[in-house]
């Protein structure tokens, strides 16, 4: 039987915690003294009466679920947050049109960083702040955080962890998942604090410090610049671009290198094939920039090395407009949309671990034509993978590139030219924000019509949950009883 009372119970208690996250900028409106104090206030109230409700409403639920609860909380949170996370964009009257709102917070929580605001200047402070502040949360996951704050659900847990991080190869660094999310919280915290000090050595305010510390941890790319990361020293440009790819390496990496275990770290397949993707597409651009562009051999790597590792963690940050430089340039930026990060990262898109799976399996079909009794497997990492991961993963490929085709053709529909659907389609599945065209990294989000504003939040949620945990709640199987 499908324990609905699980579902509205944990729901409950997070719109709890929503309200509660309301409070720093509620704090920042204050010290600031601007208009958006009262539009706070009284939407952390709502979030606050609303959840409170539903949680005592659904009281002592069964804590022993199975996989469709843990799905389904997956999912809906995202929607449920993002619902709630636009209240103060519509209250102050800054984004009144709640699809803009709307679009703006999941775009956030998603650490997508698409944007429909035109001059974000004009928001004020609190706004600025709980919009990076979107990006904090979603980064590591509103599901692995609540799982740390929240009391323990029995065997639960480990199926809200599964379905929010589903990668080919997240793996855990403990027995007990709570304590799990709890390490990679800590270290997902301990970057943001580390880049808040470099940020501000290198000149930067305290409160534009925390901002882009928020969006380049959680590979969010929200800045409450207009210009992005263009206008600051080459100093915090390389220090973030640095950093972005920090936050794409996976986070059992990190604990690995704090704990000593250097070997797992310089010998992860993924890691290297990442790591090598970044430095032949930096190559190429900056040999592209000096000679094609008549760029400074400084100024060409630091513009080339920015950008890949910008779109290539799907941060979406932006250094300069891309869409001047060559075409086949604006092309290798587009096949990385489709690359992203490692498992296990803040990153989206497809995942590098994909890639090699997909990769490694192409000699193990051919070999296996030539020795049909053969046992022949792909591994990685020294790994035998499960053919049935192997089958997961090309599904996953075909199912990716079919939403991508039919959300740029959606998109068409609505108007927007060949170019700007492709883009946006891609970077929001992808997480990135920034696309081509009128929704490259001087554009925005704004001119398109409500519905293809759906459709990418759609493509935003879809590729923030790894489509199968997200896909699985249309299927009529998924709601039937047991």
């Amino acid at each position: 039987m499908f324990n609905r009372k699980y579902v509205l119970h944990v729901i409950g208690l997070l719109l709890v915690l929503e309200s509660l996250l309301m409070i720093p900028p509620i704090i920042v409106s204050l010290i600031y003294g601007e208009d958006d104090f009262g539009a706070f206030l009284l939407s952390s109230a709502i979030t606050l009466v609303i959840g409170g409700i539903i949680w005592l409403f659904n009281q002592d639920p069964d804590k022993e679920i199975g996989k469709r609860e843990g799905y389904l909380v997956a999912s809906s949170v995202w929607i449920v947050f993002s619902i709630f996370g636009a209240l103060p964009y519509m209250i102050s009257g800054y984004i009144p049109k709640f699809t803009n709102a709307f679009f703006e917070t999941i775009s956030g929580f998603t650490t997508t960083g698409a944007s429909i605001l035109t001059d974000i200047e004009k928001l004020p402070h609190g706004l600025l702040f709980w919009r990076s502040m979107t990006h904090l949360v979603g980064g590591m996951g509103i599901l692995v955080i609540s799982i740390v704050l929240l009391p323990n659900f029995g065997t639960g847990s480990m199926f809200l962890y599964g379905a929010e991080t589903s990668s080919a190869s997240s793996g855990k660094l403990h027995p007990k998942i709570k304590d799990t999310a709890s390490r990679l919280l800590w270290i997902y915290l301990g970057f943001v604090a580390i880049l808040t000090v470099l940020l501000l050595l290198g000149g930067m305010n305290l409160f534009e410090s925390l901002c882009h510390s928020f969006g380049t941890i959680a590979s969010g790319g929200y800045s409450p610049k207009n210009t992005s990361i263009a206008g600051y020293s080459p100093y915090i440009q390389y220090v973030i671009g640095f950093f972005m790819i920090i936050a794409a390496v996976n986070f059992n990496l990190h604990y690995y290198l704090l704990k000593g275990a250097f070997k797992k770290v310089f010998e992860n397949e993924e890691l290297r094939l990442f790591l090598y993707i970044i430095g032949g597409a930096v190559v190429s651009l900056t040999l592209s920039l000096i000679f094609i562009h008549h760029y400074d051999s400084e100024k060409a790597f630091r513009d080339a090395f920015f950008q890949v590792t910008s779109v290539i963690s799907t941060t979406g940050f932006a250094s300069t407009d891309y869409m001047i430089w060559s075409p086949f340039m604006w092309f290798i930026l587009f096949l990385l949309l489709f690359i992203g990060g490692c498992a296990g990262s803040t990153a989206g898109s497809i995942k590098v671990v994909r890639y090699l799976l997909l990769f490694r399996n192409i000699p193990v079909q051919f070999r296996k034509l030539l020795h049909e009794r053969g046992v022949i497997s792909v591994r990685l990492d020294g790994v035998i993978i499960s053919e049935e991961l192997i089958f997961r993963t090309l599904a996953f490929f075909l199912i990716y590139l079919l939403i991508w085709v039919v959300s740029t053709f959606l998109l068409m529909v609505t108007g927007l030219p060949l170019a700007d659907s492709m883009g946006g389609a891609a970077t929001c599945m992808a997480g990135c924000g920034p696309g081509l065209g009128s929704v490259g990294p001087v554009g925005n989000y704004y001119h398109l019509t409500d519905f293809a504003k759906w459709v990418l939040s759609f493509d935003m949620l879809a590729g923030r949950l790894e489509l199968f945990s997200f896909l699985i709640l249309f299927t009529p199987f998924f709601w039937r009883n047991k």
